[in-house]
């Protein structure tokens, strides 16, 4: 039987449909929110004269945080990628790394 699992993230500030998940960190401590276009443009609006007026701090070691996998930021969703690409009549595995053309198509059109 085939199945099919779908998962729809949620502005946490409206509750309505999620574009992207936004990474941000403040007074050391690292945060992730899912939101809208709309919400997330206000966010990098509201930060951007700090943002212009900051200077950008390297990694900091040993603080105990997990490697990054794959150079891809974790708010990037492979399966929805996947569904995507298969929506548009593209080739994609179930498995292992989306080819590159594909995923700047999917930013493309997502962007």
């Amino acid at each position: 039987m085939a199945q099919k699992v779908q998962v729809i993230l949620l502005d946490d500030l409206d509750g309505g449909e999620a574009a992207e998940t936004v990474s941000f960190a403040l007074d050391g401590a690292s945060y992730e929110i899912d939101l809208s276009a709309k919400n997330a443009g206000k966010l990098r609006d509201t930060l951007a004269p700090y943002v212009a007026s900051a200077r950008r701090a390297s990694a900091r070691r040993g603080r105990g945080r997990a490697a990054a996998s794959g150079g891809r930021s974790s708010r990037t969703d492979t399966t929805a990628i996947r569904e995507w690409a298969r929506d548009q009549g593209l080739k994609v595995s179930d498995r292992g790394r989306i080819p590159s053309d594909i995923l700047a198509k999917y930013e493309s059109a997502h962007g």
